[in-house]
C-alpha cells in the first residue's frame, strides 16, 4: 500500500442517487461526445507548472457549457513520470503532482453535479518498473515467483548476452533489458514493449488478473463512470514468444496480427472485466484503445459481452479527403453494425499531432509530422472535419484544446522535450510534446492562464490569441463554432443516434449525407462547389451563399442543414 493511499481515507462508494446525477437516459454512450483531458496541460491550480486535479475541477463548468458529455482523464496515477505517467507504480493512489485522492473523490462528486461523466484511463499492459512487484522481482533474483508477473528471460548466445527473441520496442530500441542480478552478475532479460521502464505483464499468471479485477472494483466504487483501456490490444503474448522475423510490424498501427498484439486472448479478459462492470449501476463503460489491422478486427473488442467503444483510429489517420473519407466511414459503420456497437470518430489526441497542423501539410506524411505547414489551410479544414465527424452517427472524442483551434507546437528546443522515444531510436516518432503543450485560457499572464507558474513546455508566441479568453463571444472563432455544434447536436434527434448514413448525389471531392431531416456537406476541394440548398443552415465552418436554391459552399467547408 503506498504511503499517500494509507495517508488518505478510503474512497466512499458513490450511491446510486449520485450516479444517477448524470444518468439521464438509456445508452448515454452510444452518442456521447468525450472530452480528453490531458492532466499535465490542462489548468495548474498551486503554480508549479504543471496541471493537476484540482485544477481540472475548476475547469469543469467550461466543460459543461462546450456541451460534452463526459470527460477522459489521462493518467493521474503514482507514477516516476518516464511516460507521462504511463508507467504506473500504484494504480490505487494518484500521484503528488497532481493531488490526493480527495481530490480524485472531489473532482468526480463535481463533474456528476454538471451533469458530466468521468472515465479513467487504465494501464494494464506495462507497469512502472517501480511498481512494487517489479522491485521485488529485481530483488529477490532468478527464481522468483513475483518474475512470473512478468516476462522475464534468459538470453540467448553463449553467455546469455542476446536478447530472448527479435522483438523491438515501440519506442525505439530492443523491447528487451537485461538486468544485473544481487550478486552483480549480468542476469536475465525482461521485456516492455515501450520504454526499459514500463516492464510488461505476463498475463497468464492469475495474480495479475486478480490485481486488475480488483483495480477495477476500487474506481467504480470511487464513482468513476468508465475506464479507458491503455494498449487494449497488447497484455496478452503468443506462447512461447516467437520471433517476429521482420520489423515492418513494430508500429502500433500495423498490416497484420502480431505474436504481441492483437491475440485473441485479449477477449477473454475483456468478457471477465465486462461482468465486474455490469454489477454496477449508471451504465459504466470500457473504451478500447485498440490499436488493429482493420476496423473489422477493432469490432472484436466491442461485442456485446466485451467492451463498449474502441477508439476508431483508421479514421484518425485518414486524409482530407472525400473518397477515403467516404470509404472509411463506410467500413467503420459496416463494421460495427453486425456486434451492436457504436461507431467512434476522433481526430486528435495525446499521441498524434494535431489535426489542424496534419491538415497544414500534404497527405502522406503520416500522424506525427514536424513541419507547420499552411496554418490558415490547417484551421480551415481543421474546422470542416470537425464538423464531419460531429455529424456522424456514434460517439466522437475531442482533445483538449482542439475546440481552440490550436496547432501543434513543432519548434519545441530539443533541451525541453519529454516524450521518451524522442531519447530512442534518434528521435524516431517522438514528437508528441507538440500537442501537450498546456492550452491557453487567457490573453495574458505567464501561462496564459494555464498556473500561476508558468508551464512545464514552453507556450508559443502567439497562444494568447488562441485562448478561451480571446474567442469566447466572437462570432465564427472556432471556440464559438464548437459551442453551437454541439448545442445543435443535443437539440437534433437525428445527429448522433443510429448507424447508417444516407449517401446523396454531390460533386466530386464531396460529401453529402442525409439522416432523417439533416443534411451534411463537407467540401473537402480548394475550390467553392455548388450544391443543392437543403434547407434552413444550423451551422457552417466557413462562408456560404445561398441564391435561387443552390448553395455555393466555399473551399474545405462543411456546412449542416435542416430540412424539417
Amino acid at each position: 500500500m503506498s504511503q499517500q493511499q494509507s495517508a488518505a481515507p478510503a474512497p466512499t462508494p458513490t450511491t446510486d442517487s449520485a450516479v444517477a446525477t448524470v444518468a439521464r437516459r438509456r445508452d448515454w454512450w452510444r452518442d456521447a461526445v468525450i472530452y480528453q483531458v490531458y492532466p499535465r496541460s490542462f489548468a495548474d491550480s498551486n503554480g508549479d507548472g504543471m496541471g493537476d486535479l484540482e485544477g481540472i475541477r475548476s475547469r469543469l463548468p467550461y466543460l459543461r457549457d462546450l456541451g460534452v458529455d463526459a470527460v477522459w482523464l489521462s493518467p493521474f496515477y503514482a507514477s516516476p513520470q518516464a511516460d507521462a505517467g504511463y508507467d504506473v507504480a500504484d494504480y490505487r493512489a494518484v500521484d503528488p503532482m497532481f493531488g490526493t485522492l480527495l481530490d480524485a473523490d472531489a473532482l468526480i462528486r463535481d463533474a456528476h453535479a454538471l451533469g458530466l461523466r468521468i472515465i479513467v484511463d487504465l494501464v494494464p499492459n506495462h507497469s512502472s518498473d517501480q511498481h512494487e512487484w517489479f522491485k521485488r522481482a529485481l530483488a529477490e533474483g532468478p527464481g522468483s515467483p513475483l518474475r512470473e508477473r512478468y516476462h522475464f528471460r534468459p538470453g540467448k548466445g553463449e553467455n546469455g548476452e542476446l536478447p530472448p527473441n527479435d522483438w523491438e520496442s515501440i519506442f525505439g530500441g530492443p523491447a528487451w533489458t537485461r538486468v544485473t542480478e544481487p550478486d552483480g552478475t549480468p542476469g536475465e532479460w525482461y521485456l516492455h514493449l515501450f520504454a526499459p521502464e514500463q516492464p510488461d505483464f505476463n498475463w497468464e499468471h492469475p495474480a495479475v488478473g486478480d490485481e486488475f479485477r480488483s483495480i477495477l472494483r476500487f474506481w467504480l466504487d470511487m464513482g468513476v463512470d468508465g475506464f479507458r483501456i491503455d494498449v487494449a490490444h497488447g497484455m496478452v503474448k503468443a506462447e512461447g514468444l516467437p520471433d517476429l522475423g521482420s520489423h515492418d510490424e513494430m508500429r502500433l498501427l500495423g498490416n497484420d496480427v502480431t505474436p504481441f498484439f492483437d491475440q485473441d486472448g485479449v477477449h477473454d479478459i475483456y468478457r471477465q472485466w465486462r461482468l465486474i462492470l455490469d454489477e454496477y449501476s449508471g451504465e459504466r463503460i470500457f473504451v478500447a484503445e485498440a490499436w488493429t489491422p482493420t476496423v473489422e478486427r477493432t469490432a472484436n473488442y466491442v461485442r456485446p459481452d466485451e467492451l463498449h467503444q474502441a477508439f476508431n483510429f483508421q479514421y484518425l489517420a485518414t486524409h482530407w479527403d472525400a473518397a477515403e473519407l467516404r470509404e472509411v466511414v463506410d467500413r467503420t459503420l459496416d463494421s460495427m453494425r453486425p456486434v451492436g456497437a457504436p461507431a467512434t470518430w476522433v481526430l486528435s489526441n495525446h499521441d498524434v499531432t494535431r489535426h489542424a497542423t496534419r491538415f497544414a501539410n500534404p497527405a502522406g506524411l503520416g500522424t506525427q509530422i514536424r513541419e507547420a505547414g499552411d496554418r490558415e489551410l490547417g484551421l480551415r479544414r481543421a474546422r470542416a472535419a470537425t464538423l464531419l465527424m460531429l455529424a456522424l452517427p456514434g460517439s466522437a472524442y475531442v482533445y483538449q484544446g482542439e475546440e481552440l483551434g490550436l496547432p501543434d507546437v513543432v519548434d519545441l528546443p530539443d533541451e525541453v522535450r519529454q516524450d521518451p522515444a524522442y531519447f530512442r531510436g534518434a528521435g524516431q516518432d517522438g514528437f508528441r510534446d507538440g500537442c501537450r503543450v498546456p492550452i491557453p485560457w487567457t490573453r495574458e499572464g505567464s501561462s496564459h492562464g494555464f498556473g500561476d507558474g508558468g508551464s512545464w513546455l514552453p507556450q508559443p508566441e502567439g497562444w494568447g490569441e488562441l485562448s478561451v479568453e480571446a474567442q469566447t463571444g466572437v462570432p465564427g472563432s472556432t471556440l464559438e463554432m464548437y459551442r453551437s455544434a454541439l448545442a445543435v447536436r443535443r437539440e437534433q434527434a437525428d445527429l448522433g443516434a443510429g448507424d447508417a448514413v444516407e449517401w446523396l448525389p454531390a460533386p466530386e471531392g464531396v460529401l453529402a449525407f442525409r439522416r432523417g431531416d439533416f443534411v451534411c456537406v463537407a467540401n473537402t476541394t480548394g475550390a467553392p462547389v455548388t450544391v443543392p440548398a437543403y434547407g434552413r443552415v444550423l451551422i457552417t465552418s466557413g462562408e456560404v451563399e445561398e441564391t435561387g436554391g443552390e448553395a455555393v459552399v466555399a473551399a474545405d467547408t462543411t456546412v449542416w442543414w435542416t430540412t424539417a
